[in-house]
């Protein structure tokens, strides 16, 4: 496994809240006020070169439960119908172009796809677009969820 811009303890702490080893390189970008890590910026391609759709993923385990609850209540259903469209398709689109930027030019094999968390249209995970907002992206679905967790004012 390649880490490329995590630390050792970053390494284990990651495997710690994931329960495996992380499959491919990562970065630890944000945190939780307590030092832990909170979102992880992930490598478009896995280790063993599985395309990796999810750029930004929600590790922080307090808000993780947060947002299943959300979701497991209709949140996805709720931000569909809440978010403009237009908003969701563009941070679907910003999202892609930011992953793909990363990938060389002169790939010829599998690329991920879709926008955030690898969704093509629409929303379908909200802990993807939480993460996402978490780094300062301008995610609606994200801010949306954050509102709705009491991470952000109304």
């Amino acid at each position: 496994m390649t880490t490329d811009g995590a630390s050792v303890d970053d390494v284990a702490r990651v495997t710690e809240l994931l329960g495996r080893a992380p499959a491919g390189a990562f970065e630890v970008v944000v945190r939780a006020a307590d030092g832990t890590p909170a979102v992880l910026e992930n490598a478009p391609f896995l280790d063993d070169g599985t395309p990796m759709p999810t750029r930004y993923w929600l590790c922080d385990p307090h808000l993780r439960e947060a947002v299943s609850r959300l979701e497991s209540t209709g949140g996805v259903r709720a931000a569909e119908a809440e978010v403009p469209a237009d908003r969701i398709a563009a941070a679907h689109a910003a999202y892609a172009a930011e992953r793909d930027a990363l990938i060389d030019p002169d790939h010829s094999g599998p690329r991920p796809s879709g926008g955030v968390g690898g969704t093509r249209e629409g929303v379908k995970c909200l802990h993807a677009h939480l993460a996402w907002w978490l780094t300062g992206a301008d995610d609606p679905v994200g801010e949306w969820t954050a509102r709705r967790i009491g991470l952000h004012p109304a």
